[in-house]
C-alpha cells in the first residue's frame, strides 16, 4: 500500500500524460465533468501498474461522441446502449462512460440502464469499495465515498453498499470477490462472506460465457490459490466447478492418503512456478493452469479402499480427462482449450513409470509423439505433480524428468525428435506398393510410424525393404 501522497504523485503523472491532459481539457471547455476512476486509482495505492484508462462523466454518450471525436485517432460506440463511448486517443485506448445508476429485476443480470446524476452516486453502485475510487479532472481531486482507502490500508475487500443487495443485483460480482482476493490479495469482511454463503446458489444466474471469463482471470492472477479457496469454501465452485470441491475427499480412519484438493491446489501453485521459471510458455498459460487444477478430477469416481490401508484411483487419468472435457464445454471454452486440457490430464500419469526402470529410445519417442505440441505443459504439469514431502523421493523424481529431458534433446538433435514422421509418405507407400489410396495406406503409414519409433530413422531404401516384406507376409497368398 502506497502513501496517499506517494499515490497522488502517480495519480499526477498518468494525469499529466497526453492521453488524459488531452481528454481533460476536452470536457472542461465542453463544460462536462470528467473523472478518472475504478482500477487506475486503485492500483495507484497499491503500487500496481494499471493498464486500462477509464472514465466517467456527465455528460450523455452523443455528447462524450460530440467530444472524443475530435482529438481522438479512432472511436467507437458498441457500449453506447450503456453509456459508454471507446476512443483511441494519443495512441492509448481509452473508454468514457455516462454516470449511471442502474436498476436490476433480480433475475438477469442484466440491469435497466439508468444514467445517474453525480459521481458519488456512480461510485456507490460499484461492486467493492476500492474500485469505488474516482480522480477529478483536471481538478485532481480524490473521490472517496464509500471508505476505499481505509479497506485498502485494512487489506479488505466489502461492498458500498449492502452485500445482499449488491450480489443480489449482480451475482457475477461474487467471483470478482473470489479473483480479488488472489489479485490484490484482501481479505472479504465478515458480512460479505456471509453474503457469498447464502447467495452462492444465485450464481446460476449468470452464462457460462461470463463464468468462464471470471474464472479465466482468477487463474491469471499471479497467486489464485486464495481465490480458489474462497471459491470453494464459499460454495460458489459446487454451482460452476463441482469437480473442484469433489476433491474434498472424505477421510477414512483406515485409509490414509493425501488431502487431493489441497494437492491440487499445490501442483497449480508448482506449475505457475515453474511456468516462470522456465520462460517457453507466454506466461500466464491459462491452458496449464486449468490442466493443473483439474487433473486429479477423476479421483473421485475412482477411488477405492483396498486392503491393508491401500488407497487406489485405477484410471483417474482417463476418467479426469472424460470429465475435464465435460466441464470444460459447458463453461464455453474453446474446442483448441479443451482439446490440450483433457490431453494433458490422460499422460499426466505417463513419466511415472519412467522411475521404476530405464526406458528404452523407443518409449522415449513414443512420449514425445503423444504429447505432441503439449510438450512442455507436460513438462511442468509432471514435475509440479510432485508435492511429497519426502525430500529423497522428490530428488529421485526429479532427477529421473532430468534425465528424460535430456535424452529427449539429445535425440531430438540427432533424428529432430519433434517432427517424428515414417521414412515414407503416403505417396511413396501407395508407388512401392502399387495400391490406391485406402484403408492399406493407412495401415502401412502405421507400421512404418511404429518402425521409426522403436527404430529411429531407417532411410528409404532401408524403409522399402521392410515394407515390402511386411507387405508380402500380410497379404493372402
Amino acid at each position: 500500500m502506497q502513501s496517499v501522497a506517494a499515490a497522488l504523485e502517480r495519480l499526477g503523472e498518468v494525469a499529466a500524460s497526453p492521453t488524459v491532459s488531452r481528454l481533460a481539457t476536452a470536457f472542461a471547455e465542453a463544460g462536462h465533468e470528467l473523472a478518472l476512476v475504478g482500477g487506475p486509482v486503485r492500483d495507484a495505492f497499491l503500487g500496481r501498474v494499471a493498464h486500462d484508462l477509464d472514465f466517467t462523466t456527465d455528460a450523455t454518450p452523443e455528447q462524450i461522441l460530440a467530444i472524443v471525436a475530435p482529438i481522438s485517432e479512432a472511436h467507437w460506440d458498441i457500449g453506447r446502449a450503456f453509456g459508454t463511448i471507446g476512443a483511441k486517443i494519443a495512441g492509448e485506448t481509452v473508454e468514457v462512460t455516462t454516470y449511471r445508476a442502474d436498476s436490476y429485476d433480480g433475475e438477469s443480470r442484466k440491469p435497466d440502464v439508468v444514467f445517474g446524476a453525480s459521481l458519488e452516486d456512480d461510485l456507490v453502485r460499484r461492486d467493492f469499495t476500492v474500485n469505488a475510487l474516482a480522480l477529478r479532472l483536471p481538478e485532481m481531486q480524490l473521490v472517496d465515498p464509500s471508505g476505499g482507502i481505509e479497506d485498502m490500508l485494512e487489506g479488505r475487500l466489502r461492498t458500498p453498499s449492502s452485500p445482499a443487495v449488491s450480489f443480489g443485483d449482480d451475482p457475477l460480482r461474487m467471483m470478482r470477490a473470489c479473483r480479488f482476493t488472489a489479485q490484490l490479495g484482501f481479505l472479504v469482511d465478515e458480512e460479505t462472506e456471509a453474503a457469498l454463503i447464502d447467495l452462492a446458489p444465485s450464481i446460476r444466474r449468470i452464462s457460462a460465457e461470463r463464468v468462464n471469463e471470471e474464472l479465466s482471470k482468477l487463474l491469471r492472477t499471479d497467486e489464485p490459490r486464495r481465490g480458489l479457496e474462497l471459491l470453494v469454501d464459499s460454495g460458489i465452485a459446487a454451482f460452476v466447478l463441482p469437480e473442484l470441491p469433489a476433491l474434498r475427499l472424505e477421510v477414512d480412519e483406515h485409509h490414509h492418503h493425501k488431502d487431493v484438493y489441497q494437492h491440487s491446489l499445490t501442483v497449480l501453485e508448482q506449475a505457475i512456478g515453474y511456468e516462470k521459471a522456465r520462460g517457453h510458455l507466454t506466461s500466464p498459460d491459462l491452458t496449464l493452469r486449468l490442466a493443473a487444477l483439474l487433473h486429479d478430477i477423476g479421483k473421485p469416481a475412482t477411488r477405492k479402499l483396498e486392503a491393508g490401508g491401500v488407497v487406489s484411483f485405477h484410471h483417474h487419468d482417463v476418467v479426469g480427462s472424460k470429465l475435464a472435457r465435460k466441464r470444460l464445454r459447458e463453461l464455453r471454452f474453446d474446442n483448441d482449450t479443451i482439446a490440450a486440457v483433457s490431453r494433458l490430464i490422460e499422460l499426466h500419469l505417463r513419466f511415472f513409470g519412467y522411475t521404476e526402470g530405464a526406458w528404452t529410445d523407443s518409449a522415449v519417442r513414443r512420449y514425445v509423439r503423444d504429447a505432441g505440441d503439449q510438450l512442455e505443459r507436460l513438462h511442468i504439469l509432471t514435475r509440479a505433480d510432485v508435492t511429497t514431502r519426502n525430500k529423497r523421493k522428490a530428488d529421485r523424481l526429479a532427477f529421473a524428468y532430468d534425465d528424460i529431458e535430456r535424452r529427449m534433446a539429445e535425440l531430438a538433435e540427432q533424428e529432430e525428435l519433434a517432427a517424428v514422421r515414417p521414412d515414407l509418405d503416403g505417396e511413396q507407400i501407395m508407388a512401392i506398393l502399387g495400391i490406391r489410396p485406402g484403408r492399406e495406406v493407412g495401415e502401412a503409414y502405421r507400421f512404418l510410424l511404429e518402425l521409426r519409433l522403436d527404430e529411429g530413422p531407417l532411410g528409404d531404401e532401408v524403409a522399402t525393404e521392410r515394407l515390402r516384406t511386411w507387405w508380402a507376409e500380410r497379404s493372402p497368398a
